[in-house]
C-alpha cells in the first residue's frame, strides 16, 4: 500500500510530520519559558491555549477557502502562516507576544491540518482505513519527534525550538509547492454552514463531542505535566519522545488490529478507560517524578489508538464531504484542548497540583460515555470498512460513500 501512493500523498505526508511536530516540540520549553520570562504555569499554559482556540475556530473556514482556491493553494497559505507565527514567536520577549504570535501559529496549523487529513484521505490508493493510517504516521512521527528536537534546541535557548520550527516548515513549503500537482477548487463551494450542518448528524456530534472531552484530559496531560516534573528542557524532550514513539507505535500498528479484532467503538471504548485510569495514577502520583514520566509514556499507548480509530470514525459517521467532516469534527475537539491547558494551570497554582490530573480524568470518563450513547449511530462504521471500497486517486473532496 505504502510503495503505490502517489507523490501528492507523500508530499502532504511529509509536510504533515513536520506540522505535527509543531506541538510537541514547545512542550520541553514551557517551564524554561516561566522560568526566564517569569511567568506563572496558567500563563505559559496560554501557549496552548492561544494555538488550539483558534485552530478550533479557523476550522470552520477551511473548507470554505479550500473549496474555492483549491487544497494546494490553502496547505501553502497555512504553511507560509506557520512560518511566520513561529518565527514572531521566537522574537519575542513576553509570554503574552509569545501567546498572540501562537494563535497566529494555530491560524496557519488550521489552514494545513483540515485540507491534509482531506488531501490524504481522498488522494491516497486504498480504503479509508488505509489512508488514515498512512495519515496517523506522519501525525505520530511528528509528535514523536517534535519533543526530542525541542528538547535539544531547548536546552540551548528557549527560543532555539520556535526558529527550529520555522526552518522545518520552510522546507515542507518547498516539497509541498513542487511535489503536489496543482489541484483545482472542488465542484461545490462549501459555505460556513456546512460543518454546522454535519453536526446534526447523531455520529458524527456523538464523535465530535467524545474528541472534545478526550482532547480535554489529552491536553491537561501535554501542557501540564513539565510543570510538576520540574526538570530541564532536555529531560522533559526524552520523555515525551518516548510518549510520542509509543503514540506512533499504536496508531499504525496496534489500533487496526484491535479494531479487526473487536470492532471500532468497543475498542475506543476501552482505551478512553485505560486513558482516564492513567490520568488517575498521574493524580495520585502527582509528587512521584517516576511515576509522572511513566505514566506520560503509558498515555501516549492509548493517544495512539484513540486517534487513529476516532479520525476514521469520524470519516465514515456522517454522509457529508471529507472536508466538511474534519472541519466540523476538529472545531469541536480543538475546543477542549484550548480549555484544558488553560484550566490546568489555574488549578494547579491556586487549588492543588494534583487536581488538573483529577479533572483531565473524570473528562475522558465523559468522553466514554458519551461515545456509548452515540454507539447506535456508529453501527454502520465497521461494516463500511468491510466493503474495501478504495479511494479515488485524485485528489478531490468526494461524498463519503
Amino acid at each position: 500500500m505504502l510503495r503505490s501512493q502517489p507523490k501528492a500523498v507523500w508530499a502532504v505526508a511529509f509536510a504533515s510530520v513536520v506540522a505535527f511536530m509543531g506541538i510537541g516540540l514547545v512542550d520541553p520549553i514551557l517551564k524554561p519559558i516561566a522560568d526566564n520570562l517569569d511567568a506563572s504555569p496558567s500563563q505559559v499554559s496560554l501557549l496552548f491555549t492561544s494555538y488550539m482556540a483558534v485552530m478550533g475556530l479557523v476550522m470552520l473556514v477551511t473548507g470554505v477557502v479550500s473549496s474555492r482556491i483549491g487544497p494546494k493553494r490553502t496547505l501553502l497559505i497555512g504553511l507560509v502562516i506557520i512560518i511566520a507565527g513561529a518565527t514572531l514567536a521566537g522574537l519575542s520577549d513576553t509570554v503574552m507576544g509569545i501567546v498572540g504570535w501562537r494563535a497566529l501559529w494555530g491560524l496557519g496549523n488550521a489552514l494545513f491540518i483540515a485540507t491534509a487529513l482531506a488531501t490524504i484521505v481522498s488522494s491516497a490508493r486504498g480504503s479509508v482505513a488505509q489512508a488514515i493510517i498512512l495519515y496517523e504516521a506522519a501525525l505520530g512521527l511528528g509528535i514523536a519527534v517534535g519533543p526530542l528536537v525541542g528538547g535539544v534546541l531547548g536546552s540551548i535557548s528557549w527560543r532555539g525550538p520556535f526558529f527550529g520550527v520555522s526552518v522545518l516548515m520552510a522546507v515542507a513549503l518547498v516539497v509541498t509547492a513542487f511535489l503536489l500537482p496543482a489541484t483545482p477548487p472542488a465542484a461545490r463551494a462549501t459555505t460556513l454552514a456546512d460543518p454546522f450542518r454535519a453536526l446534526r448528524h447523531r455520529g458524527l456530534l456523538g464523535v465530535g463531542v467524545t474528541a472534545l472531552l478526550y482532547n480535554f484530559g489529552f491536553f491537561t496531560l501535554l501542557a501540564f505535566t513539565p510543570f510538576p516534573l520540574d526538570m530541564g528542557a532536555h529531560e522533559i524532550g526524552l520523555i515525551f519522545f518516548g510518549w510520542g514513539v509509543a503514540l506512533a507505535f499504536t496508531s499504525v500498528v496496534v489500533a487496526p488490529r484491535l479494531q479487526r479484532r473487536f470492532r471500532t467503538v468497543p475498542t475506543l471504548l476501552v482505551n478512553l478507560v485505560m486513558m482516564a485510569a492513567t490520568l488517575v495514577v498521574m493524580a495520585v502520583g502527582t509528587d512521584d517524578k517516576a511515576v509522572l514520566a511513566a505514566c506520560v509514556v503509558i498515555a501516549g499507548l492509548w493517544i495512539g489508538i484513540n486517534n487513529t480509530l476516532i479520525t476514521e470514525t469520524v470519516m465514515k459517521a456522517a454522509p457529508v464531504e471529507r472536508g466538511v467532516a474534519s472541519a466540523a469534527y476538529s472545531f469541536m475537539r480543538f475546543g477542549g484542548a484550548a480549555v484544558a491547558p488553560w484550566l490546568a494551570g489555574v488549578l494547579g497554582e491556586k487549588v492543588s497540583v494534583h487536581l488538573p490530573f483529577w479533572v483531565g480524568a473524570g473528562a475522558v470518563l465523559m468522553a466514554a460515555v458519551a461515545l456509548a450513547a452515540s454507539r447506535a449511530h456508529l453501527r454502520h462504521i465497521d461494516d463500511e470498512e468491510s466493503t474495501g471500497a478504495e479511494l479515488p486517486a485524485q485528489v478531490t473532496l468526494t461524498p463519503i460513500r
